[in-house]
């Protein structure tokens, strides 16, 4: 990769002191590395320490005057090819959801028109609190690539998800982040106006793609979901005017025009971000979730010498579509999907009952759907069963969108 310039914003937190280890691997690639200290980072590490290994100033304050004489705080917000927050602290997050610009790096962050990545680290309760799960979210939405924390012991002495991730899976998500192209929003490109229709002033949430459940750091529980009817779903909901919440597993899928998107990974963060997501007028629930997960090691398991095969503890993932169903925050519409290999209407049926939703879309997938571009559904519903004939997805896509503009028309 050619060589890239990195402002590093490092945040305050015991994790601090790993930034070391970052901007040594980074201009170990090549790469240079311009520090800003918070106020709270300068707890935790000192700025001479940061300057003898960048080779470059550390910035600490917004209102030193001679880099303000020149509008300091603007230059180092434009000058960076990336904006790497390291570690990101729930305080941090929640001010850079919320547009805050109180101190030298919340002012730069809200300055810049280059990408921003953040690497969390908190303690693990402050990571999963509701508060901090619908900052990350808005982040996302707004195109800040926030990383997933590690799990494991907390400085504080708990266990969970919170920990910093390892130096050297920052750099690569750097470098990936910096070989991506950059979002049309920070390149100053106005998105048109949404477009008007019969869902206009409703929202409405989708899920799509599968989930990826960890078993160790290069192995999960996947299935062969692809997202796209999900996609094609959500696309044809904002082109019917709706405000369409996008909360996608991981896929390589270009987001829809007019769709907010959150990327997740696991089926317990797409459980979180649904409930973020609420309320909404409707929910269809698309995404391929994984039935389990494991508690993952945190190595790579290794082959036994005598052949035998680890043996992995299943732990059912949280039921997204029945916790939607039952919630206090119940859309009026909740549309679950049954993909099946045999006794799909059986199967549908009993589905619809046993979540509590509204309808299913029902579709055999022993063929080639799941990947694939046309699908052949039956809309089960409480009154019956529609069999619809084989069509390319984004056909199915905009048949179901319309009848959802329908069924909430006729709620009103």
């Amino acid at each position: 990769m050619d060589r890239k310039r990195i402002l590093l914003i490092v945040g305050g937190g015991i994790a601090a002191y790993k930034a070391c280890e970052l901007i040594r691997l980074l201009k170990k690639r090549g790469h240079t590395v311009r520090c800003v200290l918070t106020p709270a980072g300068a707890e935790f590490i000192t700025p001479m320490t940061l300057a003898a290994l960048s080779e470059q100033p550390v910035h600490t304050s917004l209102f030193d005057l001679k880099d303000e004489s020149e509008m300091g705080h603007i230059e180092l917000s434009r000058e960076a090819d990336l904006v790497v927050v390291c570690p990101g602290t729930a305080n941090l997050i929640a001010r850079m959801a919320n547009g805050l610009c109180d101190d030298l790096a919340t002012t730069l962050l809200l300055a810049t028109d280059k990408p921003i990545l953040v690497a969390p680290a908190m303690n693990v309760r402050m990571w999963q609190h509701p508060a901090t799960r619908r900052n990350v979210a808005r982040l996302r939405a707004d195109d800040t690539v926030v990383m997933e924390p590690d799990e494991g012991i907390m400085a504080c002495g708990e266990f969970g998800p919170g920990r910093l991730p390892e130096s050297s899976v920052i750099v690569e998500a750097i470098e990936r982040e910096l070989a991506r192209p950059i979002p049309a929003r920070l390149l100053g490109v106005v998105a048109p106006p949404p477009p008007q229709g019969p869902l206009t002033g409703k929202r409405i949430l989708v899920t799509a793609g599968p989930t990826h459940e960890p078993i160790d750091p290069v192995r999960y529980i996947a299935n062969r979901s692809s997202g796209k009817q999900g996609f094609a779903i959500a696309g044809a909901l904002a082109q019917l005017g709706a405000d369409v919440t996008l909360v996608a597993g991981p896929v390589t899928l270009a987001t829809p025009p007019g769709v907010t998107r959150i990327d997740i990974e696991t089926a317990r963060e797409m459980a979180a971000a649904v409930e973020n997501a609420l309320p909404a007028d409707a929910a269809v629930m698309v995404a391929a979730v994984a039935d389990w997960h494991v508690d993952a090691a945190a190595t790579k398991i290794k082959k036994r010498a005598d052949g035998t095969p680890p043996a992995l503890a299943l732990v059912q993932n949280p039921d997204i579509l029945a916790t939607v169903a039952h919630s206090a925050r119940r859309p009026r519409l909740v549309i679950g999907f049954a993909a099946e290999t045999n006794d799909v209407i059986a199967h549908a049926r009993a589905k619809l009952t046993s979540k509590g939703c509204d309808w299913i879309v029902a579709n055999d997938v022993s063929g080639d759907v799941m990947g694939g571009d046309r699908n052949s559904i039956h809309l089960v519903t409480t009154t019956g069963v529609e069999d619809w004939p084989e069509l390319p997805k984004d056909q199915v896509a905009e048949r179901l969108a319309q009848r959802i503009a329908q069924a909430l028309t006729e709620q009103a």
